[in-house]
């Protein structure tokens, strides 16, 4: 790989973990009590549950997409929010935000590996490159959201 293909990998990898302007996922929800996970506050459709896990279900779609030609993304919007405001345990907490992690390190494990410029099998001109700065661009603009929920239940720094 040359320099300047190891400066974008590299880069790359830092914007997909939170990038260096703005806090990631792992900060965003550090801390949060327990009993705020489901709380949607101020009439907001939405409360850092469903947040997290539609970055979840988001990035996963994305990861599949990028790796298996046969993958079947779930039906849009309904597939990628889940209907329940607050996880059904801490197990369901915790096996979300594993996933997240996990998916978002075999993601960069792709960037690493593959031809970022390379037309992504069975899609319409995606590359990895491209499915990268999505997936750091979906997340930033989620874990914001996560952010601003805390902020108005007084549960931010």
């Amino acid at each position: 790989m040359n320099d300047q293909q190891q400066l974008l990998v590299s880069e790359l990898e830092k914007l997909l973990n939170g990038g260096t302007a703005h806090v990631g996922l792992s900060d965003a929800i550090a801390g949060l009590p327990k009993n705020l996970r489901g709380v949607q506050p101020h009439n907001l459709p939405y409360s850092v549950w469903q947040l997290v896990e539609h970055i979840r279900i988001a990035q996963w779609d994305m990861l599949q997409f990028s790796k298996n030609v046969k993958h079947q993304s779930p039906d849009w919007p309904e597939g990628f929010w889940p209907k329940e405001a607050e996880p059904a345990d801490e197990e369901t907490w915790n096996n979300s935000v594993a996933q997240i992690k996990n998916d978002l390190q075999e993601f960069i494990n792709l960037v690493k590996s593959e031809n970022l410029y390379q037309k992504i099998p069975g899609g319409d001109g995606q590359t990895i490159l491209r499915e990268a700065l999505q997936i750091a661009d979906h997340n930033a603009y989620h874990v914001a959201e996560i952010i601003i929920l805390r902020r108005l239940m007084n549960a931010w720094k």
